[in-house]
């Protein structure tokens, strides 16, 4: 999958922005605050029905203006064509498109233009709660599992309904309360083992591209914890029910899920240095990258936001190598270092174009086709 070019109207500070991109390597300098990141969230928003970075989608529209639109050309592995384009007015619900016929629902896009994003955002990842980590592993899972999705958003429906209930001051009623959780453990079966499987597959790749990137320096490991791996969850739910009248919400389940990092064998959250965490997360999402890839049909696309502050330059170098081969296809980086960038397209034996964003406006600067 490859993206040809992107037209944004009035996202963020990114005004009027029409370009083509190059099917290989793009990378885009400027200052902070220019909109080198915004770009790269425009392309993602295109993926994902939703920014990055922003949690309201009336916050990326431009300051004063009355709508934001996003338009990008794609071409598939196999050579089809499509038009994906998205348009918010203030105030009103936004509307996708593909190939001019809109989606009824948002869901059914996800996964049609597979991306995957290494930001600094991700340490969240690390530093943040379980609910970032169930959001990474559900985030991978939904690009290539429809029926995961679908599974996801009927369980976390049936759980707000339990909430209610818990929530309501009174004993539950048994029976309403039983078809619930009952309802609840059929869909967090397979949210499990998709989960598990998931684990499961991506954990020896991801600890060669760790072991790559650091030199072999460090060893790391991803273990998954579920209250499944327990009994049945509608015999759990019955069973802490009286519990969790008193706590006023549902204390297991796939929502209370953890994904345990550890480096060295222990947990990186507290062990971890700026770089190693930096280094731990790019091999992380590079593991990601390449299931998406064979689990999917289609070559994701690969957005590197900011990725080489906080580490060495044999990481950089080693990273570099990695992304410019052949089992990485359409690749976009953003940097405030123009040598930085330099050092890296001196290295890469292909197309390329190198943009410069200021203030929301990108010009193309140099380019290898």
């Amino acid at each position: 999958m490859r993206i040809d070019s992107i037209s944004i109207l009035n996202y963020r500070n990114l005004m009027d922005v029409n370009i083509g991109f190059s099917p290989k390597i793009n990378c885009f300098i400027g200052s902070n605050g220019m909109g080198k990141t915004n770009l790269l969230d425009a392309v993602y928003y295109l993926s994902f029905c939703k920014s990055a970075v922003v949690v309201s989608d009336n916050a990326n529209i431009l300051h004063e203006a009355p709508f934001f639109m996003i338009k990008g050309s794609y071409c598939g592995d196999g050579g089809v064509a499509d038009e994906i384009s998205c348009g918010l007015k203030r105030g009103e619900k936004k509307q996708f498109k593909r190939n001019g016929k809109v989606y009824e629902r948002l869901s059914d896009h996800i996964g049609s233009v597979p991306l995957v994003m290494v930001s600094p955002h991700d340490n969240e990842l690390i530093a943040g709660g379980s609910e970032e980590r169930r959001r990474f592993m559900d985030v991978v899972i939904s690009q290539y599992d429809r029926g995961y999705l679908a599974a996801l958003i009927r369980y976390n429906k049936a759980l707000q309904q339990r909430n209610v209930l818990l929530r309501s001051g009174y004993e539950p009623d048994p029976e309403m309360a039983s078809l619930i959780e009952e309802m609840m453990s059929a869909e967090a079966i397979s949210i499990y083992e998709a989960r598990r499987r998931f684990i499961e597959e991506i954990t020896p790749v991801f600890s060669e591209f760790h072991s790559f990137i650091t030199g072999g320096n460090e060893s790391v490991s991803l273990r998954y914890r579920s209250h499944m791996g327990e009994s049945d969850l509608a015999e759990l739910l019955a069973a802490t029910r009286a519990d969790d009248l008193r706590l006023g919400y549902t204390s297991k389940g796939p929502h209370r899920d953890e994904l345990v990092m550890q480096l060295d064998g222990y947990p990186i959250k507290k062990e971890g240095s700026q770089g190693q965490n930096k280094s731990y997360l790019v091999a992380l999402k590079l593991a990601q990258f390449d299931f998406l890839r064979r689990k999917g049909g289609e070559t994701p696309l690969l957005l590197l936001d900011d990725i080489f502050d906080k580490l060495d330059s044999g990481r950089v170098e080693r990273i570099v190598s990695l992304v410019a081969g052949k089992d990485f296809g359409q690749i976009f980086i953003t940097d405030v270092n123009r040598e930085h960038i330099d050092c890296i397209l001196e290295q890469v034996d292909g197309e390329y174009k190198l943009f410069e964003v200021s203030n929301g406006g990108v010009d193309i600067v140099k380019e290898r086709c």
